[in-house]
């Protein structure tokens, strides 16, 4: 289920930059790019509640790291919503960077992740 969990967001911040990118452009296909992702966001956010159900004892840290998993997805919405309504989204930037690193070093970090830390 790791890899099914891994594979997902990583597709899903491919699909977020592709996004951007549709978006900054003008390009029509934008809308379904972002379909795309919505669907990628479920995927997502399913493996890792299934990871989180299969672990025996869990840590606060996982749970903390969930909730900054959704505040990521949150932050890619609000980018998204922000440049199709032509408003400043730096502060949605802003944020999309500080869950990101959050989430990538929780997870990183965590038993069920890698040893890079």
């Amino acid at each position: 289920m790791t890899h099914a969990h891994i594979t997902s967001w990583l597709i899903t911040v491919i699909l977020f930059f592709i996004a951007v990118s549709l978006q900054r452009s003008g390009a029509s296909k934008a809308k379904i790019v972002q379909m795309a992702l919505r669907l990628f966001y479920i995927f997502t956010v399913i493996t890792g509640g299934l990871l989180l159900h299969s672990i025996a004892s869990i840590s606060i840290l996982y749970i903390i790291k969930a909730i900054v998993g959704l505040w990521l997805i949150g932050a890619m919405e609000m980018v998204l919503s922000g440049m199709k309504k032509g408003k400043n989204t730096n502060v949605a930037w802003i944020q999309w960077i500080v869950a990101f690193v959050l989430v990538l070093f929780l997870g990183f970090m965590l038993p069920l992740g890698f040893d890079l830390f």
